[in-house]
Protein backbone atom coordinates (compact mmCIF):
# COMPACT_ATOMS: atom_id res chain seq x y z
CA UNK A 1 0.00 0.00 0.00
CA UNK A 2 2.30 2.22 1.01
CA UNK A 3 4.18 1.53 -2.43
CA UNK A 4 1.58 2.26 -4.36
CA UNK A 5 1.17 5.48 -2.30
CA UNK A 6 4.36 6.66 -3.25
CA UNK A 7 4.54 5.30 -6.86
CA UNK A 8 1.21 7.36 -7.47
CA UNK A 9 2.86 10.42 -5.66
CA UNK A 10 6.19 10.26 -8.06
CA UNK A 11 3.95 9.44 -11.15
CA UNK A 12 1.91 13.49 -9.66
CA UNK A 13 5.67 15.08 -9.51
CA UNK A 14 6.68 13.81 -12.87
CA UNK A 15 3.72 15.18 -14.25
CA UNK A 16 3.88 18.51 -12.62
CA UNK A 17 7.54 18.54 -13.50
CA UNK A 18 6.84 17.98 -17.05
CA UNK A 19 4.38 20.36 -16.90
CA UNK A 20 6.34 23.26 -15.82
CA UNK A 21 9.18 22.59 -17.59
CA UNK A 22 7.09 22.61 -21.37
CA UNK A 23 5.76 26.06 -22.12
CA UNK A 24 3.90 26.55 -25.44
CA UNK A 25 3.75 30.46 -26.54
CA UNK A 26 0.43 31.00 -28.93
CA UNK A 27 1.83 32.83 -32.29
CA UNK A 28 1.45 36.86 -31.79
CA UNK A 29 3.00 36.43 -28.01
CA UNK A 30 6.61 36.59 -26.67
CA UNK A 31 7.19 35.39 -22.82
CA UNK A 32 9.79 36.54 -20.70
CA UNK A 33 12.09 34.26 -18.64
CA UNK A 34 13.19 34.61 -14.89
CA UNK A 35 15.49 32.25 -13.04
CA UNK A 36 16.04 32.69 -9.87
CA UNK A 37 14.26 36.45 -10.46
CA UNK A 38 16.49 37.56 -12.92
CA UNK A 39 16.03 37.53 -16.48
CA UNK A 40 17.19 34.62 -18.44
CA UNK A 41 15.52 34.21 -21.63
CA UNK A 42 12.29 35.15 -23.83
CA UNK A 43 10.12 32.27 -25.58
CA UNK A 44 9.27 32.70 -28.83
CA UNK A 45 6.18 31.33 -30.40
CA UNK A 46 5.64 27.21 -30.58
CA UNK A 47 7.04 24.56 -28.35
CA UNK A 48 9.82 25.74 -25.61
CA UNK A 49 11.60 24.09 -22.75
CA UNK A 50 12.87 25.65 -19.38
CA UNK A 51 14.27 24.03 -16.18
CA UNK A 52 11.49 23.25 -13.87
CA UNK A 53 11.12 25.11 -10.58
CA UNK A 54 14.29 27.62 -11.60
CA UNK A 55 12.75 28.88 -14.58
CA UNK A 56 9.17 31.28 -14.13
CA UNK A 57 7.39 32.81 -16.72
CA UNK A 58 7.32 36.30 -15.30
CA UNK A 59 5.70 38.31 -18.02
CA UNK A 60 3.63 37.35 -20.98
CA UNK A 61 3.92 39.98 -24.04
CA UNK A 62 1.93 40.19 -27.12
CA UNK A 63 3.89 40.93 -30.47
CA UNK A 64 1.26 42.44 -32.29
CA UNK A 65 0.46 45.73 -32.85
CA UNK A 66 -0.54 47.75 -29.72
CA UNK A 67 -3.28 51.07 -29.92
CA UNK A 68 -2.73 53.68 -27.53
CA UNK A 69 -5.99 55.90 -26.92
CA UNK A 70 -4.62 59.26 -26.20
CA UNK A 71 -6.85 61.23 -23.80
CA UNK A 72 -7.82 64.92 -24.80
CA UNK A 73 -6.25 67.58 -23.17
CA UNK A 74 -6.22 71.25 -23.17
CA UNK A 75 -3.13 72.88 -25.18
CA UNK A 76 -2.47 77.05 -25.38
CA UNK A 77 -1.13 77.63 -28.79
CA UNK A 78 1.75 80.57 -29.27
CA UNK A 79 -0.86 83.22 -29.63
CA UNK A 80 -2.62 82.48 -26.41
CA UNK A 81 -5.32 80.26 -28.25
CA UNK A 82 -6.94 77.47 -26.14
CA UNK A 83 -7.33 73.97 -28.02
CA UNK A 84 -8.88 70.62 -27.51
CA UNK A 85 -6.45 67.93 -28.98
CA UNK A 86 -6.67 64.24 -29.18
CA UNK A 87 -4.45 61.30 -30.28
CA UNK A 88 -4.32 57.38 -30.96
CA UNK A 89 -0.89 55.55 -31.14
CA UNK A 90 0.05 52.30 -32.95
CA UNK A 91 3.16 50.73 -31.35
CA UNK A 92 4.72 47.27 -31.49
CA UNK A 93 7.20 45.51 -29.01
CA UNK A 94 10.23 44.07 -30.36
CA UNK A 95 12.56 43.67 -27.52
CA UNK A 96 9.64 42.43 -24.38
CA UNK A 97 12.44 42.34 -21.97
CA UNK A 98 13.57 45.82 -22.53
CA UNK A 99 9.69 46.74 -22.22
CA UNK A 100 8.60 44.86 -18.92
CA UNK A 101 12.08 45.73 -17.67
CA UNK A 102 13.43 49.13 -19.11
CA UNK A 103 9.48 51.00 -17.18
CA UNK A 104 7.38 50.22 -14.96
CA UNK A 105 4.16 50.92 -17.31
CA UNK A 106 5.30 51.26 -21.15
CA UNK A 107 1.68 52.35 -21.74
CA UNK A 108 1.24 55.02 -19.75
CA UNK A 109 4.89 56.26 -20.35
CA UNK A 110 4.16 56.46 -24.07
CA UNK A 111 0.09 58.37 -23.46
CA UNK A 112 2.35 60.79 -21.27
CA UNK A 113 5.08 61.11 -23.66
CA UNK A 114 2.67 61.66 -26.54
CA UNK A 115 0.26 64.23 -24.15
CA UNK A 116 3.73 65.86 -23.33
CA UNK A 117 5.34 66.19 -26.90
CA UNK A 118 2.00 67.37 -28.06
CA UNK A 119 1.83 70.22 -26.39
CA UNK A 120 5.22 71.27 -26.69
CA UNK A 121 5.12 70.72 -30.42
CA UNK A 122 1.65 72.86 -30.63
CA UNK A 123 2.30 75.32 -28.10
CA UNK A 124 4.72 76.69 -30.78
CA UNK A 125 2.46 77.50 -33.21
CA UNK A 126 -0.13 79.96 -33.59
CA UNK A 127 -4.16 78.87 -33.63
CA UNK A 128 -4.59 78.80 -37.68
CA UNK A 129 -1.45 76.45 -37.93
CA UNK A 130 -2.31 74.26 -35.55
CA UNK A 131 -5.73 73.90 -36.86
CA UNK A 132 -4.53 73.68 -40.17
CA UNK A 133 -0.99 71.81 -40.14
CA UNK A 134 -2.34 67.85 -38.89
CA UNK A 135 0.15 66.39 -40.78
CA UNK A 136 3.46 68.29 -39.87
CA UNK A 137 2.14 67.81 -36.14
CA UNK A 138 2.21 64.55 -36.78
CA UNK A 139 5.52 63.98 -38.12
CA UNK A 140 7.25 66.50 -35.38
CA UNK A 141 5.69 64.19 -32.63
CA UNK A 142 6.60 60.72 -34.69
CA UNK A 143 10.67 62.16 -34.59
CA UNK A 144 10.35 63.44 -31.01
CA UNK A 145 9.14 59.91 -29.42
CA UNK A 146 10.40 57.57 -31.65
CA UNK A 147 14.10 57.46 -30.20
CA UNK A 148 12.80 57.46 -26.38
CA UNK A 149 10.25 54.66 -26.56
CA UNK A 150 13.38 52.74 -28.60
CA UNK A 151 15.02 52.13 -25.11
CA UNK A 152 12.12 50.30 -23.91
CA UNK A 153 12.54 47.63 -27.33
CA UNK A 154 8.97 49.98 -28.57
CA UNK A 155 8.54 50.82 -32.26
CA UNK A 156 6.20 53.49 -32.79
CA UNK A 157 4.15 52.70 -36.32
CA UNK A 158 2.31 55.37 -36.37
CA UNK A 159 0.28 58.36 -34.36
CA UNK A 160 -2.33 59.94 -35.57
CA UNK A 161 -4.23 63.50 -34.18
CA UNK A 162 -7.83 62.45 -34.37
CA UNK A 163 -9.56 65.79 -33.28
CA UNK A 164 -7.90 69.44 -33.05
CA UNK A 165 -10.88 71.74 -32.33
CA UNK A 166 -10.68 75.04 -30.57
CA UNK A 167 -12.10 75.55 -26.91
CA UNK A 168 -15.72 76.58 -26.61
CA UNK A 169 -14.76 80.36 -26.34
CA UNK A 170 -12.76 80.44 -28.87
CA UNK A 171 -15.24 78.76 -31.31
CA UNK A 172 -17.59 81.64 -30.03
CA UNK A 173 -14.71 84.31 -30.64
CA UNK A 174 -13.90 82.63 -33.90
CA UNK A 175 -17.69 82.68 -35.48
CA UNK A 176 -17.99 86.18 -34.38
CA UNK A 177 -14.98 86.98 -36.22
CA UNK A 178 -16.17 85.22 -39.16
CA UNK A 179 -19.52 87.10 -39.38
CA UNK A 180 -17.65 90.24 -38.64
CA UNK A 181 -15.17 89.19 -42.03
CA UNK A 182 -18.32 88.29 -43.55
CA UNK A 183 -20.26 91.81 -42.58
CA UNK A 184 -16.97 93.67 -44.15
CA UNK A 185 -17.05 91.83 -47.13
CA UNK A 186 -20.53 92.68 -47.65
CA UNK A 187 -20.00 96.69 -46.77
CA UNK A 188 -17.16 96.57 -49.06
CA UNK A 189 -19.10 94.84 -52.18
CA UNK A 190 -21.71 97.01 -51.19
CA UNK A 191 -19.81 100.46 -51.40
CA UNK A 192 -18.21 99.15 -54.27
CA UNK A 193 -21.20 98.73 -56.38
CA UNK A 194 -22.19 102.22 -55.08
CA UNK A 195 -19.04 103.33 -56.64
CA UNK A 196 -19.61 102.10 -59.60
CA UNK A 197 -22.75 102.91 -60.13
CA UNK A 198 -22.09 107.22 -59.12
CA UNK A 199 -19.17 106.21 -61.63
CA UNK A 200 -21.75 105.08 -64.45
CA UNK A 201 -24.15 108.18 -63.47
CA UNK A 202 -21.59 110.98 -63.75
CA UNK A 203 -20.08 109.16 -67.27
CA UNK A 204 -24.14 109.58 -68.37
CA UNK A 205 -24.15 113.44 -67.57
CA UNK A 206 -20.84 114.08 -69.01
CA UNK A 207 -22.39 112.39 -72.14
CA UNK A 208 -25.21 114.09 -72.09
CA UNK A 209 -23.30 117.53 -71.83
CA UNK A 210 -21.54 116.93 -74.32
CA UNK A 211 -24.41 115.71 -76.54
CA UNK A 212 -26.19 119.28 -75.46
CA UNK A 213 -23.09 121.15 -76.21
CA UNK A 214 -22.83 119.88 -79.64
CA UNK A 215 -26.14 120.27 -80.25
CA UNK A 216 -26.01 123.75 -79.32
CA UNK A 217 -23.03 124.14 -81.48
CA UNK A 218 -25.17 122.61 -84.50
CA UNK A 219 -28.37 124.88 -83.46
CA UNK A 220 -25.66 128.09 -83.21
CA UNK A 221 -24.00 127.35 -86.64
CA UNK A 222 -27.44 126.73 -88.17
CA UNK A 223 -28.35 130.11 -86.56
CA UNK A 224 -25.59 131.74 -88.02
CA UNK A 225 -26.39 129.86 -91.51
CA UNK A 226 -29.90 131.77 -91.18
CA UNK A 227 -28.99 134.79 -90.48
CA UNK A 228 -26.22 135.17 -92.99
CA UNK A 229 -28.99 133.78 -95.66
CA UNK A 230 -31.44 136.72 -93.94
CA UNK A 231 -28.56 139.43 -94.46
CA UNK A 232 -27.67 138.06 -98.20
CA UNK A 233 -31.55 138.48 -98.82
CA UNK A 234 -32.54 141.53 -97.39
CA UNK A 235 -29.15 143.25 -97.99
CA UNK A 236 -30.15 147.11 -97.21
CA UNK A 237 -33.81 146.58 -97.65
CA UNK A 238 -34.81 147.00 -93.68
CA UNK A 239 -38.71 146.96 -94.24
CA UNK A 240 -38.84 143.17 -94.34
CA UNK A 241 -36.67 142.69 -91.39
CA UNK A 242 -39.05 145.06 -89.69
CA UNK A 243 -41.90 143.19 -90.22
CA UNK A 244 -40.37 139.90 -89.39
CA UNK A 245 -39.89 141.00 -86.39
CA UNK A 246 -43.30 142.73 -85.60
CA UNK A 247 -45.02 139.68 -86.67
CA UNK A 248 -42.77 138.09 -83.86
CA UNK A 249 -43.90 140.04 -81.32
CA UNK A 250 -46.99 140.03 -81.95
CA UNK A 251 -47.16 136.13 -82.39
CA UNK A 252 -45.64 136.78 -78.47
CA UNK A 253 -47.85 139.00 -77.30
CA UNK A 254 -50.84 136.36 -78.37
CA UNK A 255 -48.76 133.46 -76.69
CA UNK A 256 -48.52 135.50 -73.46
CA UNK A 257 -52.12 136.68 -73.62
CA UNK A 258 -53.57 132.98 -74.16
CA UNK A 259 -51.81 131.71 -71.11
CA UNK A 260 -53.92 130.07 -68.39
CA UNK A 261 -51.29 131.90 -65.95
CA UNK A 262 -50.84 135.09 -67.30
CA UNK A 263 -52.46 137.39 -64.83
CA UNK A 264 -50.88 141.14 -66.26
CA UNK A 265 -49.40 141.35 -69.53
CA UNK A 266 -47.06 144.38 -70.01
CA UNK A 267 -47.07 146.41 -73.00
CA UNK A 268 -44.80 149.06 -74.07
CA UNK A 269 -45.82 152.82 -74.17
CA UNK A 270 -44.56 153.17 -77.57
CA UNK A 271 -46.24 150.34 -78.77
CA UNK A 272 -48.64 152.88 -80.96
CA UNK A 273 -46.05 154.32 -82.52
CA UNK A 274 -43.98 151.43 -83.28
CA UNK A 275 -47.31 150.54 -85.01
CA UNK A 276 -47.33 153.40 -87.03
CA UNK A 277 -43.46 153.98 -87.93
CA UNK A 278 -44.08 149.70 -89.35
CA UNK A 279 -47.12 151.19 -91.46
CA UNK A 280 -45.77 154.32 -92.69
CA UNK A 281 -42.55 152.25 -93.78
CA UNK A 282 -44.94 149.33 -95.21
CA UNK A 283 -46.87 152.35 -96.67
CA UNK A 284 -43.96 154.07 -98.39
CA UNK A 285 -43.10 150.80 -99.77
CA UNK A 286 -46.05 150.26 -101.29
CA UNK A 287 -46.34 146.71 -98.98
CA UNK A 288 -50.15 146.07 -98.44
CA UNK A 289 -51.41 144.29 -95.41
CA UNK A 290 -53.90 142.41 -95.10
Amino acid sequence: MEGLILAVAFFLIVIITIGLGVRIVPQGNKYVVQRFGKFNKTLNPGLNIIIPYMDLVAYKVTTKDIVLDIPSQDVITRDNAVIITNAVSYINIVSPEKAVYGVEDYELAIRNLVQTSLRSIIGEMDLDDALSSRDHIKTRLKESISDDIADWGIVLKTVEIQDINPSATMQKAMEEQAAAERGRRATVTRAGGEKEAAILEAEGRLEASKRDAQAQVVLAEASQRAILKVTEAIQENELPVTYLLGERYIDALKNLSSSQNAKMILLPGDLLATVKTLMGAMGSKGAKII
